[in-house]
């Protein structure tokens, strides 16, 4: 697989310049998680936890795309691996920016692997990411005004886990056929004033064509996002939403949120 990707990215250059160097990383096996914290510059504030699903396919499988799905809070961040992100990861990067004369205002979106050593850095984002965005807001009891304007002013008076609504979302992404390879565009979508208000449709990749009809204009095209008590009651109403949109060609993992299931269960 790694030679196949080598070739892929060095010799067919599907990347192009980009695919002019690679790192060769440790493989690290386990679980993703999307861990955000909100800085001051002096303190922090964590948000939500989510899980992103990246690959194309069910099952984890085929290439890596910009996310098929989310679902928040993930819970294999409990509150004892909680502690040791914050204190292995979330508090010292912040500490080691400070230090370096950069004091880090703004969100911090880490991605983790959840190892059986505990976590492990994947990567850092100054921004919310998407899809986390879609299910970590909806779950965030508070102004989010407040939040963004205290960071830029430093109005935060000390760490803390910020308090979350008890319930959980989901967002399936509805994708072109094809991505993400190749793919068409100008799609019309039908049923989109069908979706719930309890639900909403996050357009991605739309567009309007001459008749005003909205059309498909990217890989990515919508995220259905829904909330419920339960994870399942949030997975069944998103995939309940997703099957009123329709487009040629659309495409979406059916398996949204189903990790989380099994650390629900007596």
């Amino acid at each position: 697989e790694a030679e196949k990707a080598l070739r892929e990215i060095m010799v067919d250059r599907i990347f192009g310049k980009a695919g002019d160097e690679v790192v060769i990383e440790e493989f690290l096996k386990g679980e993703e998680a999307s861990v955000f914290a909100v800085s001051d510059g002096n303190y922090y504030k964590i948000m939500a936890t989510a899980q992103d699903h990246k690959q194309i396919f069910d099952g984890d499988r085929g290439p890596n795309t910009g996310g098929m799905g989310t679902y928040a809070p993930a819970p294999l961040v409990d509150s004892k691996m909680m502690k040791r992100i914050e204190e292995e990861v979330i508090a010292p990067s912040f500490e080691a920016m400070k230090k370096e004369g950069h004091p880090y205002r703004g969100v911090l979106f880490i991605g983790l692997m959840i190892t059986d050593k505990g976590p492990k850095v994947i990567e850092y984002n100054c921004r919310f990411g998407d899809p986390e965005t879609q299910v970590i807001l909806p779950l965030f009891d508070g102004d989010l005004f407040d939040l963004m304007y205290d960071s830029a002013t430093q109005g935060f008076q000390k760490n803390e886990i910020l308090s979350q609504k008890k319930s959980h979302c989901v967002c399936v992404v509805m994708a072109s056929g094809g991505y993400p390879g190749s793919y068409e565009k100008g799609k019309v979508i039908a049923g989109l004033e069908d979706i719930s208000r309890e639900s909403d449709a996050v357009h991605a990749g739309t567009n309007y064509d001459e008749l005003g009809q909205i059309i498909t204009s990217g890989g990515r095209v919508l995220g259905i996002v829904s909330q419920g008590d339960t994870l399942k009651d949030a997975i069944d109403t998103a995939y309940f939403e997703v099957k009123k949109v329709r487009f040629e060609g659309c495409y979406f993992r059916n398996d949204i949120g189903q990790k989380g299931l099994k650390y629900y269960k007596s």
